[in-house]
C-alpha cells in the first residue's frame, strides 16, 4: 500500500511544481513574462464589490448602445439608435400639430414668408445688436481682467456672493455687465480662461441663469420709470420693487441650477484647468508682457475679437427660438368701424389680414393670457387682460416687450411686475440655448430653461406683493 502524504508536504510539492512550471515557461517565452505585473488582470487588484460592479457594466453597455442611450464617455457626441423608432413619429407629429394650425390661420405661403422675414428682422435688428454688445463688453471685460479689476471684485465681493448665490465674487462682474448691456455679456466674460479659473465647473453652469436674470436691466428700468400709470401709484417704487423681485428670482433660479449641476459634475471639478499652473489662481493672476499701453490695446482688441465669436454663436438660437415665439405671440388683429347699411349705426369689427410680413402671428400667447386672467390676477396683480402679453413677449425680446407698455394704460403694480419679469426673462428662450452651448453645457439647457421659467414667476410674484406691502406702509 502507498504511504499517505501529509497535507503540509502535499502543499509544498504543489508550490515547487508551480515554480518549476513558471521557470520553464520563462525560459521558453522570456518576453511574455519579462514583467509579471503587466500579465496580471487589472480587475483582480480591485476589491470584490468593485469587480462585481465593473463586470455588470461590461454586460450593460452593449444594451445601452442598442437602446440609444448616450455612452458614459463625454467624448462621444453621438450614440447608435435604431433607424426607425417611435421618436421619429413623435417628432413628426409635434411639428405637424404646431405648424398645420398656424398655416390654416395665416395661409401656408404667408406663414413661410413671415418666418423668413422674422429671421431677417431678428438678424439685422437683434443679432447684430447683440454682437455689438458682445464686442464692447468683451473688450471691456478683457481690460478689467488684464489689470486686476475682476480679481479685486472676486476678493471683495466673495463674502457677499457666496452665501447669497453660492458663486465666487467674480460673478458680480457678470451681473453688472448683463445689467448694463444684455445676456451675451456673460459669454464674453466666460470665454476668457482667466475668468473661468475663479469658478468650479458646477458654478459655471449657473452663470447663464444668474447673468440672464439682469439682462438689459438698465434699459428696462429707465423705460419703465418713464411710464405713467393709470391708478396714480408711484412709478419709482414700482420699478424698485421690480428690481428686488428680479433679485429674489435670480437666487431661486441660480440655486436650483447649481443643485442640478453639482450632482452632475461634483464640487471639486474645475471650470478651467488649474493643475498645470505655476501660480495660485486665487491669490495671483496672469498678465500680458509689455508696457501699460501695449497691454491695454492687446487686451482691448483680443476681447473684442472674442465678442465677435460669441455674437456669431448666438445667431442660430435667436433666429430659431425667437422666431417661433414671435409667430405665437404677435397678432395682426385690428379694429375697424363699419356702418350698418340698414340702421346706419357704427359697429366695431375685428379685422385680421395676413400679408407674410414680419411681426405677424396668430396671437396665441395673449389669448392664453386672457383665459388665465382669473389665476394671473391674484398671482401678479394684473387688472388688464392684455398685461400678460408683456412678460410673454419678453420671452423672445425684452426690448420688444417694454415697447408694448403704453403711458397711462397699466397700474403701478403691473409696472413693477413688468420691470421684474422683463428684466429677468429678457429673451431667455432665444439666448439660453446658444449661451449654454457656448459654455459647454448643452445637456443642461432644458434644466436651465425650466429653472429660469420658475425664477421668472417667482420674480413677478415677489414684485407684485412687495409693491403692495410698501405702498400700504408708505
Amino acid at each position: 500500500m502507498s504511504e499517505k502524504i501529509p497535507a503540509e508536504s502535499e502543499e509544498q510539492i504543489i508550490q515547487e511544481a508551480t515554480v518549476e512550471t513558471e521557470n520553464g515557461l520563462s525560459s521558453e517565452e522570456p518576453k511574455a513574462t519579462e514583467n509579471k505585473e503587466l500579465n496580471k488582470d487589472p480587475i483582480e487588484a480591485l476589491p470584490r464589490e468593485y469587480r462585481r460592479r465593473h463586470m455588470l457594466d461590461l454586460f450593460r453597455r452593449p444594451r445601452r448602445r442598442i437602446r440609444g442611450h448616450e455612452d458614459e464617455d463625454d467624448t462621444h457626441k453621438f450614440s447608435i439608435k435604431r433607424a426607425v423608432s417611435i421618436e421619429g413619429f413623435v417628432t413628426l407629429a409635434i411639428i405637424l400639430l404646431i405648424f398645420i394650425p398656424i398655416a390654416i390661420i395665416m395661409g401656408f405661403g404667408n406663414m413661410l414668408n413671415t418666418l423668413f422675414n422674422n429671421a431677417l428682422d431678428l438678424l439685422q435688428n437683434t443679432c447684430f445688436y447683440l454682437m455689438g454688445v458682445a464686442v464692447v463688453i468683451g473688450a471691456l471685460s478683457s481690460v478689467l481682467t488684464e489689470f486686476g479689476v475682476i480679481s479685486l471684485a472676486n476678493k471683495g465681493l466673495s463674502p457677499l456672493m457666496k452665501p447669497i448665490y453660492g458663486m465666487p465674487g467674480a460673478t458680480s462682474v457678470a451681473i453688472f455687465s448683463a445689467f448694463l448691456s444684455d445676456n451675451p455679456a456673460v459669454l464674453t466674460l466666460a470665454d476668457d480662461i482667466r475668468y473661468r479659473r475663479y469658478f468650479k465647473k458646477y458654478q459655471l453652469a449657473g452663470l447663464t441663469n444668474l447673468g440672464t436674470a439682469f439682462g438689459m436691466g438698465l434699459i428696462v428700468v429707465i423705460t419703465m420709470a418713464g411710464k405713467s400709470v393709470s391708478d396714480g401709484g408711484s412709478t419709482v417704487l414700482a420699478v424698485c420693487m421690480g428690481v428686488v423681485g428680479a433679485l429674489i428670482g435670480s437666487i431661486v433660479a441660480t440655486r436650483l441650477m447649481l443643485r442640478k449641476s453639482k450632482k452632475l459634475f461634483g464640487k471639486e471639478a474645475e471650470a478651467a484647468p488649474n493643475q498645470d499652473l505655476a501660480f495660485d489662481p486665487v491669490n495671483q493672476r496672469e498678465a500680458r508682457k509689455g508696457g501699460f499701453v501695449q497691454r491695454f490695446f492687446d487686451s482691448l482688441l483680443e476681447g473684442g475679437a472674442s465678442g465677435v465669436k460669441i455674437g456669431l454663436a448666438i445667431i442660430p438660437g435667436v433666429l430659431i427660438i425667437a422666431n417661433l415665439v414671435m409667430l405665437l405671440s404677435d397678432d395682426v388683429t385690428t379694429t375697424k368701424m363699419v356702418v350698418d347699411e340698414v340702421t346706419g349705426v357704427l359697429t366695431e369689427v375685428k379685422v385680421t389680414t395676413y400679408q407674410g410680413l414680419a411681426h405677424q402671428g396668430v396671437g396665441l400667447f395673449p389669448w392664453i393670457g386672457e383665459k388665465l386672467s382669473v389665476i394671473l390676477g391674484p398671482l401678479f396683480g394684473f387688472e388688464t387682460s392684455s398685461a400678460i402679453s408683456i412678460p410673454i413677449t419678453a420671452l423672445g425680446s425684452a426690448g420688444a416687450a417694454v415697447g408694448l407698455v403704453g403711458n397711462g394704460v397699466y397700474t403701478a403694480t403691473e409696472i413693477s411686475v413688468f420691470t421684474s419679469m422683463c428684466m429677468f426673462w429678457s429673451g431667455y428662450l432665444s439666448t439660453h440655448v446658444a449661451m449654454m452651448d457656448s459654455l459647454g453645457f448643452r445637456k443642461l439647457t432644458t434644466s436651465s430653461i425650466l429653472y429660469h421659467t420658475i425664477g421668472g414667476v417667482v420674480a413677478g410674484f415677489c414684485a407684485h406683493w412687495l409693491y403692495a406691502l410698501f405702498a400700504l406702509l408708505l
